[in-house]
């Protein structure tokens, strides 16, 4: 995996906005959202994980098999950019912003993220690409960004919904899939994940945002409410 600054992989904390939750909490959206109005740099991390695993299966390989995870992880030439507006993810000289969607990588991507060493090694990434942003801030969401990747960032949210909420936008969002069957691949994708990462319970220090009964704008304005006061709190001290 290339480090972006190719210097040491430290992150200027300041400019994390950490943001964490579970499939279909909207995190996703909102984050980008948030990135836009605020003239902010946006990450999409989970977007790093299905590259990965795109990127093991493209080899020919299981990403069940932690020794072909961490062989394509040595050689994961990945560039994804940070305009919230630009989403493409380039792999070599392969354009895979919309492979990474497909149903194959989605049920590998607990495959890969479930790898401790891969975790660090994207986490190092990560740190490396938001140092080197040239954006005053980045809007980073995933699993375990506050926790893990960002702890001492000074905005810290977990985004959540009611698990039936969550459930029911994202089988909006796939408007061809079955609801249950949506609503089973989430539960099933959030026990995986969480046997690696806590991502439905706020560390000390991170403000939950429950979107459970918010439309779209509303969790928008939540979030930029709790980013505001606590920047504000940040440069008040």
């Amino acid at each position: 995996m290339t480090d972006p600054t190719n210097t040491d992989a430290t992150p200027q904390a300041a400019k994390f906005i950490a943001i964490d939750g579970p499939a279909g909490s909207g995190k996703s959206s909102v984050s980008k959202a948030a990135a836009r109005a605020l003239g902010y740099g946006y990450l999409d991390t989970g977007a790093a994980y299905r590259a990965l695993a795109w990127h093991v299966l493209d080899r020919g390989a299981d990403t069940e098999d932690v020794d072909a995870v961490l062989g394509a992880a040595s050689d994961f030439d990945v560039r994804l950019g940070l305009d919230p507006d630009d989403r493409t993810i380039v792999i070599g000289d392969v354009d895979i912003t919309d492979a990474i969607r497909e149903p194959r990588v989605s049920d590998a991507v607990s495959g890969v993220a479930r790898v401790p060493a891969v975790r660090e090694q994207v986490n190092i990434f990560f740190r490396s690409l938001v140092a080197a942003a040239p954006y005053t801030a980045v809007i980073v969401e995933g699993r375990d960004i506050t926790t893990v990747v960002a702890p001492d960032a000074p905005v810290r949210i977990l985004l959540t919904a009611a698990p039936e909420v969550r459930a029911a936008r994202r089988a909006g969002e796939l408007a061809s899939e079955n609801a249950a069957v949506v609503a089973e691949a989430l539960h099933k994708r959030d026990a995986s994940d969480s046997a690696v990462v806590d991502f439905l319970n706020a560390a000390e220090g991170v403000e939950v945002v429950d979107s459970t009964d918010l439309d779209f704008s509303q969790t928008i304005d939540a979030v930029l409410a709790v980013i505001e006061r606590k920047q504000g709190a940040e440069h008040g001290r």
